[in-house]
């Protein structure tokens, strides 16, 4: 990492908000996909219900709340938008951008932040039900200047990633509910969607983060309940989209950071693979042969740390 970058980082540092200072503003993200009402409705909810707790405590000045659609037709017809906006305009400012197409989470992401003038993006998976008090347990950890990225406790399934039982300190943080200042996802160049559609621009971002000389934290007392599900032996049961972009992530991850010889070993494995996979494959060594993927970064592997299959260790495995 050079000087100049380390300098940055420090400045950054003087101007990024605290939330020890005052209180300070939000906007949630989420990217909405084929979902019914009655689920989107749940989830809001319990988003008023701690955006209200927050305010009320000085901890949260204002709460915007930015949905992007990315299905074939609208979630939310005007008439159900309108509903929303006067029944909870006492607490939120909504947002709602349908953008008739599927560009992937992590491009609409980036252009929802565009017109945020908040301090801090909290991107948010749209069926997560929040805690009560996810705010200000989620803003704890900005009373340090060094924290770049807060994640929340998913239950009822864990993430099995590893952290520090003291500091809540960990290797990356997973959006399906995360805090960042909006400051440093400009000043980062925010998630990279040109190499990731669905899955690792935020591992990505978070070792981007890392590598801008912040620390990203694992905030066990923020809770949020993510439905999700095994199967009966406890495995996974992901789908073919899920197969495929996970694939595809991986590739990505393992060229971006350097590690050409996991990217091979990962080709020859997907190489011999199902269809989703050898999609994957299929796509990345087109984006290799026009040379369009990321330039490499971390030479040295100090910030990216892959554990066989994972992006970190973890304390157990499903």
């Amino acid at each position: 990492m050079s000087n100049n970058f380390l300098g940055e980082a420090s400045r950054m540092s003087d101007t990024m908000p605290n939330p020890a200072a005052g209180p300070v503003s939000i906007q949630v993200q989420s990217i909405l996909y084929q979902m019914d009402f009655d689920s989107i409705r749940r989830a809001l909810e319990s988003l008023i219900r701690a955006s209200d707790l927050a305010i009320a405590s000085g901890q949260v000045s204002r709460v915007t709340l930015a949905y992007g659609d990315t299905s074939p037709q609208r979630c939310l017809l005007e008439k159900e938008l309108a509903a929303l906006r006067e029944e909870f305009s006492w607490v939120i400012n909504l947002t709602y951008m349908f953008f008739d197409k599927n560009l992937g989470s992590a491009r609409f992401h980036n252009q929802l932040s565009q017109k945020a003038d908040t301090d801090y993006l909290l991107i948010l998976n749209p069926d997560v039900v929040v805690s009560p008090r996810l705010f200000e347990n989620l803003l704890r950890p900005f009373h340090r200047p060094e924290t770049g990225m807060a994640e929340a406790k998913q239950l009822p399934i864990e993430h099995p990633k590893a952290y520090d039982p003291m500091t809540g300190e960990t290797g990356w943080a997973t959006t399906a509910c995360a805090l960042t200042p909006t400051l440093l996802f400009r000043k980062v160049e925010e998630f990279d969607a040109n190499s990731f559609f669905l899955y690792c621009d935020d591992v990505d971002y978070s070792w981007r983060v890392r590598e801008a000389g912040y620390k990203v934290i694992f905030a066990a007392n923020a809770v949020v309940f993510h439905d999700k599900r095994v199967a009966r032996d406890g495995a996974w049961q992901p789908s073919s989209a899920e197969r495929r972009y996970s694939a595809e992530a991986a590739l990505m991850m393992a060229h971006k950071w350097s590690r050409p010889d996991l990217d091979a070993s990962i080709a020859k494995i997907y190489g011999r693979a199902g269809p989703d996979e050898l999609a994957a494959l299929e796509n990345y060594e087109q984006k290799k042969r026009a040379g369009t993927l990321a330039a490499p970064r971390d030479a040295d592997h100090k910030i990216a740390e892959f554990d066989g299959i994972f992006y970190t260790k973890h304390r157990y495995r499903l």
